[in-house]
């Protein structure tokens, strides 16, 4: 599915709890320029609908589960569960997503390879399959 993979984060496990981290470029191949989280999404909403066309992005359920839809350039459509807070979905520039099916006090955190650019949003998803054939 075009470079996008469920990346298996470090455990460290502990009788007093378990420790999970992230280092820039030993688990995923950018730079972290921005961070943001999701949360409190109301039963049967989604959140995304949308691609990039430069930014990278990982996507970790810290807390709770959602499913996380991608479809490739070709149209191509996996569906990915996030269940797990040592887990983290990478996805690279053009791949379009939407998460949904949330759980309770799900807590969805992603970071990514850009500051924030309305202009590397795509939010057309018909003009998404056209740009990328």
């Amino acid at each position: 599915m075009s470079g996008v993979t469920l990346i298996d984060l470090p455990k460290i496990l502990d009788k007093r709890g378990n420790l999970t981290f992230l280092q820039n470029s030993d688990q995923f191949p950018f730079e972290i320029r921005r961070v943001f989280w999701t949360y409190d999404v109301p039963g049967g909403e989604t959140r995304g609908g949308h691609a990039y066309h430069k930014q990278e992005e990982l996507i970790i359920a810290l807390s709770g589960s959602f499913d996380v839809s991608v479809t490739d350039r070709f149209g191509n459509t996996v569906d990915y569960s996030l269940n797990r807070s040592y887990y983290g979905l990478y996805l690279p520039p053009m791949n379009w997503r939407f998460m949904g099916n949330f759980s309770t006090n799900a807590l969805g955190l992603h970071l990514s390879s850009a500051v924030f650019d309305p202009d590397d949003y795509i939010r057309d998803f018909e003009y998404f399959l056209s740009c990328t054939k």
